[in-house]
């Protein structure tokens, strides 16, 4: 029974890797990613962080506008901006529910998606991260139809990576890479924890 189950293991493994190398065969062309994390669980500004940090670790040059969070302190922002081939701009005065001023969330969302064209449009950077860009888009502060026209014809080989809760579908249907972050648990529902430092900020 042993011998049976580590030829059937072999048979497995040896299909999996030539799946896996006809695939990376086929796939030779690159070109530059619409990444979009949604959804509404934990992880993503995380998760584009973590790509960033793999840019970072190339040598290439990483932009980063978070609209919404610009009146908060996290540490992403202190760590990524403090490093050479980074630009990192925040761009909001909080939580729609603290400013409750949509004329001036209008304006400040404006200010950051100027300076996000300004980046996308250089030339310069190689991948650009727009933190909260999809929020700003549900609650309609940018209209979609100007951001999608600069995302779809943003530099051939930079990666764009968007997140925020209840991304449009048009940027879902533009996009190359989509992942939904869905919440199964989280501390501060089930059990009362408040958000902690290394974790959520």
């Amino acid at each position: 029974m042993m011998k049976t189950d580590e030829e059937s293991h072999l048979r497995m493994t040896q299909r999996r890797k030539e799946g896996h190398e006809k695939k990376q065969a086929a796939a030779a062309r690159e070109k530059g990613l619409l990444i979009v994390n949604t959804g509404t669980g934990k992880g993503k500004t995380t998760a584009a962080f973590g790509m960033a940090v793999r840019v970072l670790g190339h040598g290439m040059r990483l932009g980063v506008v978070q609209f919404i969070k610009g009146a908060l302190h996290t540490s992403e922002r202190d760590f990524l901006g403090a490093i050479a081939n980074c630009d990192f701009i925040t761009m909001g005065d909080g939580y729609t529910w603290d400013t409750q001023n949509r004329d001036a969330d209008i304006a400040t969302a404006r200010r950051g998606w100027d300076a996000a064209r300004k980046m996308i449009e250089s030339g310069e950077y190689q991948m650009v991260v727009l933190d909260e860009l999809c929020t700003v888009l549900k609650y309609e502060y940018l209209p979609l139809d100007e951001v999608l026209a600069v995302l779809t014809a943003r530099p051939e080989m930079l990666h764009v990576v968007v997140t925020g809760r209840h991304a449009p579908e048009a940027l879902i249907e533009a996009a190359d890479l989509v992942t939904e972050m869905r919440p199964i648990k989280h501390p501060y529902r089930e059990q009362g924890v408040k958000a902690q430092r290394g974790v959520e900020f």
